[in-house]
């Protein structure tokens, strides 16, 4: 199995555990729009869809109301926007996010 160009990880802060079953979009630079779910390790390494990375605005949406409605978990976040900025320069890019019910974190993996 080959990684994909852009891959996320959700560890669900409230239990401890990789949030397995999030729909995740990603809307790239040429306005193709791809989508994965997490797996049991909450990571998403391929998409459904031909990923070609080039450099512009991608933008992460993490479908997390339904993940936590599944778990009959009150939230204050349906969806979560992630956009980031990619250059050709970098082959990889790593975009984790830390998730509780009423707060998330992002950043820049590896």
């Amino acid at each position: 199995m080959t990684q994909a160009a852009i891959t996320t990880h959700i560890l669900d802060l409230e239990s401890g555990e990789p949030a397995n079953g999030v729909l995740v979009t990603l809307e790239c630079p040429d306005g193709q729009m791809l989508q994965a779910t997490t797996d049991a390790d909450g990571r998403i390494t391929e998409w459904q869809g031909l990923l070609a990375l080039t450099a512009g605005t991608y933008e992460m949406r993490f479908k997390v109301g339904v993940y936590f409605s599944a778990r009959v978990v009150e939230t204050f976040f349906d969806e979560i926007p992630v956009r980031f900025q990619t250059t050709t320069a970098r082959a990889h890019y790593h975009v984790p996010l830390l998730l509780s019910p009423f707060g998330y974190s992002t950043y820049r993996g590896s």
